[in-house]
């Protein structure tokens, strides 16, 4: 149930605070009061896209807060897995603060996201406006409207055949997928095989390649490492070098024992000494073992090219190559597997369309059967609501060929007005008048089913007046015994029938024009209701007609038994 509604700083409102209370709350107003105002900021505070321009002129926020008190345990439920908790006795707080570049929302004292803000708002109440009238133009929302009213035994067919169609689905794309023509099948395990047998064939091992092109380069420049060892060995040999630091050495060890300091000397040319004869060894060994094998170098550069062919096909590295070998043998398996698993694919596919199609079989019998109580329920409200003589169906069409996760079946709703004319789809006949009764007397089929408690109706009135008039005020007021119901309207016969009645004017304050908004007393709505009746000026016999059709509507809501 809406408790109350606060709204700051909003279009024409500057601070305004109501309290609603249950059965019908009626809202009027003259034309260009700001009725629209109101279901705006309910709208707004419940996640409807705010533009900048509706903050007032001079201030740099607006401010929507709505109370609820919850009425159904789901809402509860549904508030705890959000991690929202009411406050005590079940009042939930919603709040949303509008600023020019962003808006920031609360629901019991948490920030929440607008997604989260239209959920939560959506199962605390319903608002009808015309927007929703002509959404029940569209089929989708008919076939839509049909499943709700099938209630928990459509819901779990619905749930079977959109997990058949996900299951079929699934399986169809993976058969799409991989079907491909025989001949480019065979290529392909062809290419693979040649390629998985190449890399194998190569045998490769991690470092090979820097090994071999060490020895590469090591034979390839033979010649120059040849003739470079000879050089400096005959350099440091006996005949050059050596024999010269030999004769240095027997120089300063003649005449070491005169001066002391000559042994230091005379050590360290010995060092050398010994030190050029065991480097003079061991180039002589490294020359000795120099060999020039063409052969090698020739097995070298082959395995070399081999490395880098496969190195440019398959991948930088070994690891790659490796990676690339094993992608290889498992499209090789796949490929030579195929025609098994496609038969066995075949097989799955087939069993999961025949699951489906019998899920959708099962949903379309719920669906008749939902349709034709609810057609039945639908003639008897509309018959309530002044349709004279009228009949409605629902057609529920299943296109075999074509199923979805909602099943196959087209659901159209349509209506004969008059007696004698055929049964067309809603779409094609129905006024914005009639189309507000039509959905009036859908909510009342619903009232029952609904866990919604609260309901703005907006337009309800449009293109209705005198016993029609009556017999939309009369269905409204056996609504709102068991539901709150907000209700804007301009027809007398309608705001005759309120349990509280409130008024919208617009004033102008100095400079500046405000919307604002009053519950009235029984003696002002008197007057009220005399204004809508066209009274221009309010007269003791228009007061009189105001308090009969009060009377009248007050009949209406409480019948003598």
């Amino acid at each position: 149930m809406l408790l109350s509604l606060h709204v700051k700083n909003l279009a024409l409102i500057e601070e305004e605070e109501v309290t609603f209370t249950d059965g019908l709350n009626i809202l009027t107003g003259e034309t260009g009061a700001g009725k629209s105002i109101i279901i705006g900021s309910i709208n707004l505070a419940l996640g409807a896209r705010a533009d900048k321009n509706i903050i007032r002129t001079g201030a740099d926020y607006a401010l929507i807060e709505l109370t609820f008190q919850a009425d159904h345990p789901r809402q509860l439920q549904k508030l705890e897995e959000f991690g929202l908790f009411p406050e005590e006795d079940n009042i939930i707080l919603i709040k949303r603060r509008i600023l020019p570049s962003r808006s920031i929302c609360s629901i019991c004292g948490e920030t929440v996201p607008l997604r989260q803000l239209r959920e939560v708002g959506g199962m605390l109440i319903d608002i009808y406006g015309q927007r929703e009238n002509q959404r029940l133009l569209q089929r989708e929302a008919q076939r839509r409207t049909v499943d709700e009213y099938g209630g928990s035994e459509t819901a779990s067919l619905l749930e079977e055949t959109s997990n058949a169609y996900h299951r079929w689905k699934k399986l169809s794309d993976e058969w799409d997928r991989d079907d491909m023509d025989e001949s480019a099948r065979l290529r392909e395990l062809d290419l693979l095989t040649y390629e998985a047998d190449e890399i194998e064939a190569a045998a490769l091992r991690e470092g090979e390649e820097e090994e071999l092109s060490r020895e590469q380069k090591k034979l390839g420049s033979f010649r120059r490492i040849s003739e470079a060892a000879g050089n400096a060995y005959g350099l440091t040999s006996e005949e050059s070098a050596a024999s010269m630091i030999g004769r240095a050495c027997r120089e300063i060890s003649s005449v070491s024992g005169i001066d002391e300091g000559l042994d230091s000397l005379a050590g360290q040319l010995s060092d050398i000494d010994g030190l050029l004869s065991d480097f003079n060894r061991s180039l002589r060994d490294y020359i000795e073992g120099l060999t020039f094998d063409p052969a090698r170098l020739a097995q070298i550069e082959d395995r070399l090219d081999i490395i880098r062919r496969c190195m440019d096909k398959y991948g930088g590295s070994v690891g790659e190559i490796q990676k690339a070998l094993e992608e290889r043998r498992d499209r090789i398996s796949f490929l030579e597997a195929y025609e098994k698993r496609r038969a066995a694919l075949s097989e799955d596919l087939t069993a999961a369309r025949a699951d489906l199609e019998k899920a959708c079989s099962t949903l379309t019998k719920a669906r008749e059967k939902a349709a034709l109580s609810f057609a039945e329920a639908m003639k008897e409200a509309l018959l309530e609501l002044n349709f004279l003589r009228v009949e409605f169906a629902i057609r529920v069409e299943p296109d075999r060929d074509r199923p979805g996760p909602e099943g196959w079946d087209h659901v159209s709703m349509h209506i004969s007005m008059n007696p004698g004319e055929p049964l067309r789809p809603l779409e094609q006949i129905a006024s914005g008048g009639e189309l507000s009764r039509i959905m009036l007397a859908l909510k009342t089929v619903f009232a029952g089913k609904d866990e919604l408690y609260s309901f703005v109706f907006d337009e309800i009135d449009t293109g209705i007046s005198g016993q029609t008039a009556w017999k939309v005020s009369g269905k409204m007021g056996r609504l709102a015994r068991e539901h709150q119901i907000l209700c804007i309207t301009h027809l007398p016969q309608i705001a005759a029938m309120q349990d509280s009645h409130f008024l919208i004017e617009k004033k102008a304050e100095e400079d500046s024009t405000a919307t604002h908004i009053r519950r009235l007393s029984p003696e002002e709505s008197d007057r009220e209701l005399a204004r809508l009746l066209g009274a221009g000026e309010i007269t003791p016999a228009a007061l009189e007609n105001a308090r009969e059709m009060k009377q009248t509507a007050e009949m209406e809501k409480h019948p003598a038994v």
